[in-house]
């Protein structure tokens, strides 16, 4: 039985788009720090803060309650992870 070769994996490259540093709203910085970065590393901050603060819901971990701070981005006490990356994208420019 021959075995087929498989194609080299093609490295890709990161999305210009994703890399930008974007400008934080003040709401925002009172949170994750006022300078620019891009929108992952603005995700990777929010999600070091709620676990920091442990934040995550414990009966269902996919929605994040929300402290005083958050609640000023949220415009709620409670959020889905999937939710929350729009409700940030309001306070990057």
């Amino acid at each position: 039985m021959a075995t087929a070769k498989k194609a080299p994996a093609v490295k890709r490259a990161p999305n210009a788009a994703f890399m930008k540093p974007m400008t934080i709203s003040a709401d925002l910085a009172a949170v994750i720090g006022a300078a620019p970065m891009p929108r992952t590393e603005v995700t990777k901050k929010i999600w070091e803060y709620i676990k920091k603060n442990d934040l995550q819901d414990a009966a269902n971990r996919r929605n994040i309650n929300a402290d005083d701070k958050l609640r000023v981005i949220f415009g709620k006490d409670q959020v889905t992870m999937f939710e929350m990356t729009k409700l940030i994208s309001v306070h990057l420019s």
